[in-house]
């Protein structure tokens, strides 16, 4: 074999090899295999999972002294580009803080995915795979597990009248796996 010859092989080689690290990489074909699972209670307030101690465990709680979370706006999840099933919940808490709550979610995992408030509305089938970043769109972090149920902050500063769904966003790829339209409460 020449050298030429040779020194071709190894090229083709090393690009093949980039190219498989590069497509792993980015696609994560192993994810589709692993489910991480999430069950968190609703919280409070923001940042936390327990309800307050009082000066005296004992006493009997007043209700109309802590208010607790009151649920604005529900919705059921569709599928989109990945079989995707549970609800969603705008919750407001005591403190004033809101959460967007997914219940009983069930979606494939995958690459950088996301939760997304958005004002886009939800459509079935392919058609509504990519709608959701045309217009306002606010994340609210990556997506804790890919099943179970599980709080995501809102900023405080948002104005949620601007907001009518939510989407589990793929960040990577642009698309939609599932959302729900968020209706009253």
């Amino acid at each position: 074999m020449g050298r030429v010859r040779k020194s071709l092989i190894v090229g083709v080689l090393v690009v093949a090899v980039v190219g498989v690290g590069f497509g792993l990489y980015w696609f994560q074909p192993w994810k589709l295999w692993q489910d991480e699972t999430v069950d968190e209670a609703l919280p409070v307030a923001v940042g936390t999972s327990a309800p307050p101690a009082t000066a005296d465990p004992s006493a009997p709680a007043d209700p109309s002294a802590t208010p607790g979370p009151r649920i604005l706006a529900r919705g059921e999840l569709i599928s989109h580009e990945h079989d995707t099933s549970g609800s969603v919940k705008l919750v407001r808490l005591a403190d004033g803080s809101h959460v967007v709550r997914l219940e009983n979610l069930d979606t494939s995992n995958g690459p950088d995915l996301r939760v997304w408030l958005t004002d886009a509305p939800v459509k079935e089938g392919s058609a509504g795979w990519h709608v959701f970043d045309d217009g306002r769109y606010v994340s609210l972090g990556k997506l804790k597990g890919n099943k179970g149920s599980q709080n995501y902050a809102v900023p405080a500063d948002l104005d949620l009248t601007q907001y009518s769904s939510v989407s589990i966003w793929c960040d990577r790829f642009d698309v939609s796996f599932g959302a729900a339209e968020l209706g009253q409460a």
